[in-house]
């Protein structure tokens, strides 16, 4: 048995069986042959030559048409390569010599073009060796199966064990077989771990060498509420999970009530609760959880789960479907949050060496003004149907918001023009998650139409702590004092210049991080559905002078450590049904 420690990142305990899905090329296993097979292993890697070729040809074809026949070119050289005798040649004299499988052997003769191409000086060799590891996968997918449909065909109760997914791997999953997932890399505020939020897909990230040990087949528990992964436990520790299982399942019984009941605390105060959404089909459990609308439209997604640019009318179909969905409930749409993701890096010439802190976001908008107005339209179109707000993300300056607004009002025109319905009086504000947009608040509130905190990144730029970073994960803390400081000085900017403010980040899910909130002065908490009905229990529970007191108590104190003990040390006496046995055993 062996326990690694991730970090939590969608809750949930699943146990399964692990299917490991692996495509760093230096971790590909040294599995031995028998000399009477070696004629097969040779034929079998002919194949998966013959096999890629084949493919790269049709992906030359289709790139003539879409990039034109000059840079179309670049396939008919890695088909060159695959032809090669430098390259064969050395990989079936392994399989012959040293009696290995043709995956390892094409994998290390791969591995060594690459280093080779990348020590050389002359740049014309170094940009080489994307080639040559696009080659590799492409080869060895062929030979091993290609991950998508490794996972595609996974058996029922599976449990993804993998060096990092990307957030369409995710969304893909089929979730009558596949229990969730743990990963080496990864943070807590990744896409990737949103997504599985969103999906309620138990998953842990960060495990850094859960791969070394694990193996197709092997049971696997994974605890998504603790950060944990049991690799080949023992009975004991299966049994004690059994009843932890049990345990979660009478507690969600006890929250069927709660959805349907309204969100407000004991003195009377009314706390609204709403949904964070990556995709339309979402606000139905959001609806279905209590939720009174949708707080945060990450649309983000329309871009991230595609190989092409969404266009006008993809925006506006997915705008009008969570409108439709909506039923005139509150909608606030964020406009493309790109940037620091591998869409927009793998198509720039130079990536950035810290996206986090370049173009990204309402920066990246503005500079691409034709894709910032193509999404602009559709959101207005969409107003039309029903009613909509609209959120800029990353907001560092006046001067960024007051671009962004003047965009927005030169699309009316332009809608106006063309006889086009909008709602004229759309609703526009502002994420407040970065320390110069929070320091500023008192100024912004005098502009903008309301406030959203977005813990997740407000948390990684006043810490200076990358919120994808394993290695400093235990110094991302929602409760340090700044942030709690921060958010107070934006919720009184807020109150003192009548906008409405919620938090949107994944912080407001933590149930005693939201008693907080609320005595801090918000009242609007955005999150997950799976988090709703537990929130609104929270929130039903206590009244606003408790969290008035807590959050008092909670100034004073001088660490994240000391807050977040208080905080539950608190709640446990304040309602201690919201705990149950959960804690016990």
């Amino acid at each position: 048995m062996e326990t690694f420690q991730g970090l939590a990142v969608s809750s949930g305990i699943v146990i399964g069986r692990a299917l490991v899905v692996d495509d760093d090329l230096r971790r590909m296993a040294r599995r031995l042959i028998r000399p009477a097979k070696v004629k097969d292993e040779i034929a079998r890697f002919e194949k998966a030559i013959d096999a890629s070729i084949k493919e790269l040809m049709a992906v030359y074809g289709q790139a003539q048409k879409e990039m034109g026949a000059e840079t179309a070119k670049i396939f008919l050289f890695h088909v060159s390569m695959l032809k090669d005798p430098t390259l064969l040649k050395p990989i079936k004299a392994a399989i012959e010599k040293e009696l290995v499988c043709a995956e390892y052997a094409a994998s290390q003769s791969f591995l060594a073009l690459a280093d080779k191409f990348r020590s050389m000086q002359d740049s014309m060799f170094s940009t080489k060796v994307n080639d040559v590891e696009d080659l590799a996968h492409r080869v060895l997918a062929q030979l091993l199966g290609a991950n998508e449909n490794r996972i595609a065909k996974a058996p029922e109760k599976t449990i993804i064990v993998a060096r990092d997914l990307t957030p369409s791997q995710t969304a893909g999953f089929d979730r009558t077989r596949i229990l969730g997932f743990a990963t080496d890399l990864g943070g807590k505020t990744s896409h990737t771990a949103i997504v599985a939020k969103a999906l309620e897909i138990p998953a842990v990230v960060g495990c850094q060498t859960l791969l070394t040990l694990a193996r197709d087949g092997m049971t696997i528990i994974l605890d998504g509420d603790t950060g944990t992964v049991v690799l080949d436990p023992d009975e004991a520790t299966l049994e004690h999970y059994r009843r932890l299982l049990e345990q979660r399942r009478l507690f969600k019984l006890s929250l069927s009530d709660v959805s349907a009941l309204p969100s407000v605390t004991t003195d009377g105060t009314a706390i609204h609760v709403v949904g964070n959404i990556e995709f339309p089909d979402e606000i139905k459990a959001v609806l279905s959880a209590g939720g009174e609308g949708v707080g945060l439209y990450r649309t983000e997604f329309l871009y991230l789960t595609r190989s092409t640019e969404p266009t006008e009318a993809d925006h506006y179909e997915a705008y009008k479907h969570c409108v439709q969905l909506s039923k005139g409930r509150e909608l606030t749409i964020r406009t493309v949050d790109l940037g620091a993701d591998k869409y927009t890096q793998s198509r720039t010439e130079i990536p950035e060496r810290n996206p986090f802190l370049g173009c990204r976001s309402i920066r990246y908008c503005l500079r691409d003004v034709p894709m910032f107005k193509r999404q602009l339209r559709a959101l207005l179109r969409a107003s039309a149907l029903g009613p909509i707000k609209i959120m800029f993300p990353l907001i560092t300056s006046i001067a960024e918001f007051r671009h962004a607004k003047y965009l927005v009002n030169d699309v009316m025109e332009e809608l106006s023009e063309e006889n086009v319905k909008f709602d004229p009086s759309i609703k526009m504000g502002m994420m407040v998650e970065v320390p110069s947009a929070a320091l500023l608040a008192d100024q912004f509130a005098r502009e903008v139409d309301f406030f959203s905190i977005g813990t997740n990144d407000l948390v990684q730029y006043t810490l200076a702590v990358d919120r994808t970073n394993e290695r400093v994960a235990n110094l991302y803390s929602h409760t340090h004092p700044a942030v709690i400081k921060l958010i107070r000085d934006v919720a009184r900017a807020a109150r003192h210049h009548k906008i409405p403010v919620s938090c949107c980040g994944e912080a407001a899910a933590d149930t005693e991080f939201a008693v907080l909130l609320i005595g801090l002065g918000l009242r609007t908490l955005s999150v997950s559905s799976s988090a709703i009905t537990p929130l609104k229990r929270i929130v039903r529970s206590v009244s606003v002078s408790q969290c008035q007191r807590l959050a008092r108590q909670a100034m004073s104190l001088e660490s994240d450590v000391q807050i977040s003990a208080m905080l539950r040390d608190r709640l446990r006496t304040m309602v201690p049904q919201a705990y149950g046995d959960m804690d016990q055993d």
